[in-house]
């Protein structure tokens, strides 16, 4: 049911699916080759580590009868599978910056018929952030739904440790029911990094997102303003909101209180260096509250998460930088199968699992009276983050690239400004040229 032929991918549609893989990280392509359990229908899912784990393969063999075949997330294969009419049944994807660009390709499946026939993932129970797999051809957050998150946070949030407050002679902790400004929460990383011999000891704040355009998305927004031109056709850093947004970034890099590309974390990212006591504050949303719980008893009770940012006058804003979930290739050989599997792994046992281990808001309402509360750090952060909920909206992201190859113009332009060796105006300048230059590139690849 529900199944739609599809011609060979043309060689057009190929080739603006190979630009955008190119502009990705490559990652391993090896198939794990999970193959327990005897059902009749194999399902091939594309994932990261962590996805489906062991037990869960077997799980869903044991209760669903569907043998699961992993295949880790590598979007160089993807493409190769996708032109050869060989697509994996499942892909995983960040919704907030992968649907329009996949919808643009018309590669993805129209999942609104599932939806529609379903007694397990009902469109009243759906989360707004779920919307984030929608694109009508002009916005993102409207049209058929195209993929489904499988938990989320407002990622411009943070977490702070009120032990290392301490440590820096710091006690005005950021409250829990109004945002601090970015200016203010600047100047309280200011207050509370810990050097030594001009060697950083603690870092007071981090604040890179999940990915450099996505967080800027996320800035520019609070600032009143968006990204991307209302085609979707253009990037401009140009406007006042999205030069303010870049002016505070380069501000918070070169008062040297966080990592940067020029100042880079040795272990790459926030989860080990809070861990290990040597972060006053994270700007990462409700989902890290996992990382803080797989602390140390200490770092656990010091912990306390606090509204997303904003700027002075400007409206709340509180948005997700992923919604990282799965979709269905229009092409996938067992979509029924892999439908039964997206509701079990969305709906059921799986996410009622994820949604009990505090690594994210589960997105299904249903779902939500089982986010953990019971040691202090998760009562508190349950209540600043079901407060929150008010302030979350979808940002449109362009449909003509993928977002790497914009974070990799961003990660060769930006250090210059970054050290001082280049001016603002020349720093915007080079962004909306090279950024422009690839959204111009992929324009011609979109059917």
């Amino acid at each position: 049911m529900h199944a739609r032929s599809l011609a060979p991918m043309d060689r057009r549609r190929f080739l603006g699916l190979s630009a955008g893989a190119l502009g990705a990280a490559a990652v391993s392509g090896c198939a794990l080759s999970v193959a327990n359990g005897a059902g009749r229908d194999p399902v091939t899912v594309m994932a990261s580590d962590g996805d489906f784990p062991p037990e869960m393969v077997q799980q869903a063999a044991e209760e669903l009868d569907i043998r699961i075949d992993l295949v880790k997330y590598d979007p160089t294969r993807l493409t190769a599978m996708l032109a050869s009419g060989q697509p994996p049944d499942l892909v995983r994807g960040l919704g907030a910056l992968d649907t329009p660009y996949l919808v643009a390709r018309d590669v993805a499946e129209d999942l609104d018929p599932y939806f529609a026939g379903s007694s397990i993932l009902k469109a009243d129970d759906l989360d707004p952030v779920n919307d984030l797999w929608r694109f009508d051809g002009q916005r993102q957050g409207a049209g058929p739904r195209y993929g489904m998150a499988k938990d989320f946070s407002q990622d411009s949030m943070f977490w702070y440790n009120r032990a290392l407050f301490e440590q820096a002679g710091v006690d005005d902790y950021p409250p829990d029911d109004e945002p601090l400004t970015y200016e203010e929460w600047l100047d309280l990383g200011k207050r509370v990094v810990q050097q030594d011999g001009g060697r950083t000891t603690v870092y007071g704040m981090s604040c890179n997102g999940l990915s450099p355009v996505g967080n800027l998305m996320a800035i520019t927004a609070a600032a009143g303003g968006s990204l991307f031109s209302e085609d979707l056709g253009r990037v401009d850093f140009s406007t006042p909101e999205a030069r303010q947004a870049l002016s505070w970034y380069l501000e918070y890099v070169q008062a040297r209180v966080g990592p940067s590309l020029i100042d880079p974390d040795p272990n790459v990212w926030d989860g080990p260096t809070y861990q290990a006591n040597r972060m006053a504050m994270s700007g990462n949303g409700y989902w890290f509250g996992g990382m803080v719980g797989g602390s140390s008893p200490e770092i656990a009770t010091a912990s306390r998460l606090a509204p997303a940012p904003v700027f002075a006058g400007k409206p709340r804003v509180s948005t997700c930088q992923a919604g990282t979930g799965f979709w269905m290739p229009r092409k996938a050989p067992h979509k029924d199968t892999a439908w039964r599997l997206f509701e079990w792994y969305m709906g059921e046992g799986p996410a009622q699992g994820r949604a009990s281990g505090g690594w994210g808001i589960p997105t299904l309402k249903s779902l939500r009276s089982l986010m953990p509360g019971e040691q202090p750090f998760q009562e508190q952060s349950l209540r600043v983050q079901n407060a929150e909920l008010e302030y979350f909206s979808v940002l449109s992201f362009t449909p003509y690239v993928r977002s790497t190859a914009l974070d990799a113009v961003f990660n060769q332009v930006m250090p210059a400004a970054m050290r001082g060796d280049m001016s603002l105006d020349a720093a915007i300048g080079r962004l909306n040229d090279d950024m422009n230059h690839q959204m111009d590139l992929g324009k011609e690849l979109v059917p």
